[in-house]
């Protein structure tokens, strides 16, 4: 299974930007999909989980007939800079993530 993310780069503050997260090798529609982020220094943190948690400047949606994923993101702020992960999970899986992507940076800086 193969995640690769596109879309990343520099932004400025209060930018908007999207994330594209493409998915091979899995059928998409039995995979639960999510965003993480780490910036430098900082522990991997979950940004959004498909219908299931939502950042209220983030969001996670999905198109079934592509097999991708997006993050939108809005009112970007500095400390938004991370490396950006797509993940995904077989549905009934009792892990949290099965499959990472690469990671693609954002950074938010004027």
């Amino acid at each position: 299974v193969q995640l690769v993310e596109s879309g990343g780069g520099l932004v400025q503050p209060g930018g908007s930007l999207r994330l594209s997260c493409t998915v091979s090798g899995a059928t998409f529609i039995n995979l639960v999909m999510s965003w993480w982020r780490q910036a430098p220094g900082k522990e991997r943190e979950l940004v959004a989980v498909y219908r299931s948690f939502v950042n209220d400047r983030f969001t996670i949606s999905r198109d079934n007939s592509k097999d991708v994923a997006y993050l939108d993101m809005v009112n970007l702020e500095p400390d938004d800079t991370a490396v950006y992960y797509c993940a995904a999970k077989n549905l009934g899986s009792s892990g949290t993530v099965d499959y990472w992507g690469q990671g693609t940076q954002v950074t938010v800086s004027s």
